[in-house]
């Protein structure tokens, strides 16, 4: 049940497509370094006004990592975590207080790697009910929506190709509302419409 961008995509036919289509892509990543810090964020969507949005963190300047840089909710896995997506649910309640039990897992893309050292495995979940956004300023700068359809439109998704340490990459960037998505989270996001769009084909 692939989307185009101008569906309209509800909850049960985003949980139906999840049931059919498990999250089993590959992504364009970073070479395999020697030693990577392994990281899980949190893809979250939640329905409002009857439309799924895409929740979304900027990290603040003073952060080593990524400064000023939209990402989602998440960071390292810590060694209590029993799981990536324990650590992705654990972040995204310490950062924007967003509680686990609010959450309806749908599954994990295959990880991601970064050129700065990162190994990413992304969540994806669905937001039960409405919360109330309460950011950890230590951690992030601000928390903002986007309206799911607004990526699935291929022209909002722009891709150039890179040259790095002798090999070619396809970066994505997305402007949004003054904002610039690129990076690991736009080819997340990428990677979550190609998904929807294609039924789990690439």
């Amino acid at each position: 049940m692939p989307f185009n961008g101008a569906d309209a995509i509800s909850v049960d036919k985003l949980r139906l497509h999840f049931s059919l289509q498990p999250l089993r892509h590959a992504i364009v990543s970073a070479p395999l370094k020697s030693r990577v810090r392994e990281a899980a964020v949190l893809m979250a969507l939640e329905e409002l006004n009857g439309e799924l949005q895409l929740i979304l963190t900027t990290r603040p300047t003073h952060l080593k990592a990524h400064p000023g840089q939209v990402s989602f909710p998440g960071g390292k896995v810590e060694p209590s975590d029993l799981s990536p997506t324990h650590t992705a649910f654990r972040e995204a309640e310490e950062e924007i207080g967003l509680r686990s039990e609010n959450l309806e897992l749908l599954g994990q893309f295959p990880t991601h790697r970064t050129f700065t050292g990162f190994e990413i495995t992304p969540v994806l979940a669905l937001v039960k009910d409405p919360f109330e956004i309460k950011i950890d300023p230590g951690e992030v700068a601000e928390c903002f929506r986007v309206p799911l359809h607004f990526f699935m439109q291929d022209k909002h998704r722009h891709i150039r190709q890179f040259q790095r340490q002798g090999h070619s990459y396809h970066v994505v960037f997305i402007p949004w509302e003054g904002r610039l998505i690129w990076g690991a989270t736009a080819a997340m996001i990428d990677l979550l419409c190609r998904h929807l769009k294609d039924g789990g084909a690439i």
